[in-house]
């Protein structure tokens, strides 16, 4: 299986985010999303659930060289802001949507148990939402997402507010979901997506521009992909 982005244009007002853009994101690698401020990153997630409308081009999901049309349910998307129902507690929360979600789930764990591997206490897990941190509520909208397991995973600054504990967690269990998901994620940490990432993808110049993999753990990394960026400043 694969996302297909095929010539995608947006733009706000006289901004143009993205002009024609195309690129293939494919299942079972790691993308890591990079791009300055302001470059389109959350949008292109907005874009591909369809929580903003592209002015021109598609997004599809491709299988067997087929192409076609998907719904909000294949896609997971973990936002920087959390949106929880607040009068829930978090074992509540997940055990309703562990319910309402049992035939997609492939892994058999307890809410409990899901609660435990992204490090909330067994006496938070009676709390209310609403009472949690921005980081605890973080840690609970992402697990939504690896408990259900959807085709394409979007997580958008992840493990930013994890200690790192739960974080070591957290990546062995993308690494995991890789295998039946595309995953793409984006962060500001060149070291967690060279850690984490099979490939890097940059928002570029209105397009899409793949850093081959084999350079990912190369001693200038990190200074190619400042240089690139900051060429996007100059233009």
């Amino acid at each position: 299986m694969k996302l297909q982005v095929a010539s995608i244009s947006k733009k706000f007002d006289q901004k143009i985010i993205f002009d024609q853009a195309s690129f293939t994101f494919e299942k079972g690698k790691i993308y890591g999303l990079l791009g300055r401020n302001g470059s389109g990153k959350t949008t292109f997630f907005n874009c591909i659930t369809k929580n903003l409308k592209l002015d021109e081009g598609e997004i599809q999901l491709l299988e067997e060289e087929e192409a076609r049309n998907y719904d909000n349910t294949e896609i997971g998307f973990t936002q920087t802001y959390p949106q929880l129902p607040a009068f829930m507690t978090a074992y509540e929360f997940i055990r309703f949507y562990m319910d309402i979600h049992r035939e997609q789930i492939r892994v058999s764990r307890s809410p409990e148990d899901w609660l435990d591997l992204v490090g909330i206490a067994r006496e938070d897990q009676h709390r209310l939402l609403k009472d949690f941190s921005h980081g605890m509520q973080n840690k609970v909208q992402m697990l939504l997402s690896l408990v259900v397991q959807p085709p394409v995973l979007l997580l958008d600054e992840p493990l930013t507010s994890f200690d790192p504990v739960a974080a070591l967690e957290f990546k062995n269990l993308i690494r995991e979901a890789k295998k039946d998901s595309v995953i793409i994620f984006s962060t500001h940490i060149l070291q967690l997506a060279q850690d984490l990432c099979d490939e890097i993808v940059l928002l570029h110049h209105k397009h899409f521009q793949a850093i081959p993999a084999e350079k990912l753990h190369d001693a200038a990394f990190e200074q190619e992909i400042v240089a690139l960026l900051s060429d996007e400043e100059g233009r």
